[in-house]
């Protein structure tokens, strides 16, 4: 089967992955969780570096670290930095769309609270979701994937309605700047699962995504922000080394390696969690209010997530994988 598959390629495409397993085994679980949980603390991260960084200035500085982290890996391991074919221009608009999402995100917390934001950046298993159903084969909308939508759109209403009692009048711009990222957060998915993976290194996405979003960024920081850096410390400089190294270069590159491997679909069932820790460590590190409608709305965004992206089991030893 891989033999044909590599005989219909055409001449000078290489295969990165042999196969894309149905279900996902039990390693693939616990590496998703705790990819979930880093991403959950993030967003504190991100709120705490805006006290001394102007936003997007930070995110644009993020994408320079990961990038260089990205060109020693490729430099060390013997991989090429940069295509020269189509996958070049692919790889240029992952780049745009990644740019756009980050921006949306980091200026979107100056607005609003990181527990509001991670809930609302976590729409885009429905953006993936929905795209799949026309992009995508074999990922179809179904009455129950439907279902799930409905619920977690509820979700989205109630927390999008019930802001803390402490709320500035300007929250509902983070929300809906967070809300964009999130549709940009899926279109880089789908765009990735459709036409990169399997033709490119994952580590090529992993850099392009982050290299091409620099100018995009600095762009916007330049247009938005007057000033960069009006305070720094220790605690900055770490907020932001921990956004670059730990989230941007390790846990994207390991997500990238599981996008190739396995059904996004069901990769994205599991991102349910990555709201649930990101309202944790909101109010445990940030003591932010936990709102009656973070309450209320929180798990049916979870269990939207999960109901959208489930597609029946997981397999939880090699012999429950279909050959």
């Amino acid at each position: 089967m891989v033999l044909e598959d590599r005989m219909k390629r055409p001449p000078g495409v290489e295969v990165f992955t042999l196969e894309n397993k149905e279900y996902l085994d039990l390693k693939a679980v616990i590496i998703i969780i705790i990819l979930t949980l880093l991403w959950g603390t993030n967003h504190p991260a991100i709120k705490y570096s805006n006290q001394g960084v102007s936003p997007v200035f930070a995110s644009a500085l993020r994408s320079v670290i990961a990038s260089i982290c990205g060109m020693i890996y490729c430099i060390k391991k013997g991989e090429k930095l940069f295509h020269t074919d189509i996958m070049l221009f692919h790889g240029l608009m992952v780049g745009l769309l990644f740019g756009l999402e980050f921006a949306c995100i980091y200026f979107g917390l100056l607005y609003t609270d990181a527990a509001r934001s991670v809930v609302f950046v976590n729409m885009s298993p429905f953006v993936v979701a929905v795209g799949a159903h026309f992009f995508l084969r074999g990922d179809r909308l179904t009455f129950l994937k439907i279902s799930g939508l409905v619920l977690a759109f509820s979700g989205i209403f109630i927390v999008f309605h019930g802001r803390p009692t402490a709320a500035h009048a300007n929250m509902f711009i983070g929300d809906i700047l967070e809300i964009m990222a999130a549709f940009f957060w899926g279109a880089t998915t789908l765009y990735i699962k459709r036409f990169m993976a399997g033709k490119v290194h994952p580590i090529n996405t992993f850099l392009y995504q982050l290299f091409f979003s620099i100018p995009v960024l600095f762009i916007t920081s330049l247009i938005l922000e007057p000033h960069w850096i009006y305070r720094i410390d220790l605690y900055i400089v770490g907020s932001i080394l921990y956004q670059s190294i730990i989230i941007a270069s390790i846990s994207f590159f390991i997500w990238f390696k599981l996008i190739y491997a396995y059904s996004v679909s069901r990769l994205s069932a599991f991102t349910f969690f990555t709201p649930i820790f990101g309202v944790l460590f909101g109010t445990l590190l940030l003591k932010e209010e936990f709102t009656i409608s973070l309450m209320v709305g929180l798990p049916m965004v979870s269990i939207g997530i999960f109901i959208v992206n489930w597609r029946g089991r997981v397999a939880l030893t090699p012999s429950d994988n279909p050959k």
